[in-house]
């Protein structure tokens, strides 16, 4: 590990782990304290520079982060994950093995993605039907992404919609109502335009 990193309170480095230069493993998220939260991070874990991880992450095997990634407290990550450059991952999410997060993308709160699912740079998540609302943080929703799905880069995603196994988001629709399996949609409202058997490859 780089002695300009920081881990805080107990960390779990299984092994083979790299830290690059200016990262923080273990932060203390607001409304915690030190030694509270402990994080595992998997064997073969490569984190790159400029990098936080919160406290209370627990992260499967060969992980990998671009630089600058952002990933908030209590997640549950599966193994194969790559996250790209200044990514953000709020609290409570669950991913799954495999998945391949592109760079600039955000994933709020609540959001659940299954395993081998595929998410195009710059995709915005969202988890707050009404955000101006008082009781907004009470209602919160992420979507939730199928095995094997794939957003394409731009796209953005309501709150609690669902996109169906195997699907295809194209890039720059906003997803606005659940996606059944096997299907391609795209626009704004998104709207199925064909399904991934039609597809000529």
């Amino acid at each position: 590990m780089s002695e300009t990193s920081k881990i805080l309170g107990p960390v779990i480095l299984e092994a083979g782990v790299i830290i690059e230069d200016y990262c923080i493993i273990g932060a203390v998220p607001r409304g915690s304290k030190l030694g509270v939260l402990t994080t595992v991070i998997g064997t073969g874990a490569y984190i790159r520079s400029h990098t936080v991880i919160y406290a209370g992450n627990k992260i499967g095997r060969n992980f990998q982060t671009g630089n600058k990634v952002n990933i908030r407290e209590l997640n549950q990550i599966g193994d194969d994950v790559s996250i790209g450059t200044l990514s953000v991952i709020e609290h409570h999410v669950t991913i799954g093995n495999g998945v391949r997060i592109h760079s600039q993308v955000f994933i709020p709160e609540y959001t659940v993605l299954e395993d081998e699912a595929w998410v195009g740079p710059n995709v915005v998540f969202t988890n707050a039907r009404y955000p101006a609302s008082p009781d907004a943080k009470n209602h919160l929703k992420g979507p939730v992404i199928r095995r094997k799905a794939r957003i394409g880069a731009n796209a953005t995603i309501l709150p609690g919609v669902t996109i169906g196994e195997n699907s295809l988001v194209g890039a720059g629709s906003v997803v606005v109502h659940d996606v059944p399996p096997n299907t391609v949609v795209a626009g704004n409202p998104a709207r199925v335009i064909k399904s991934i058997s039609e597809l000529p490859y």
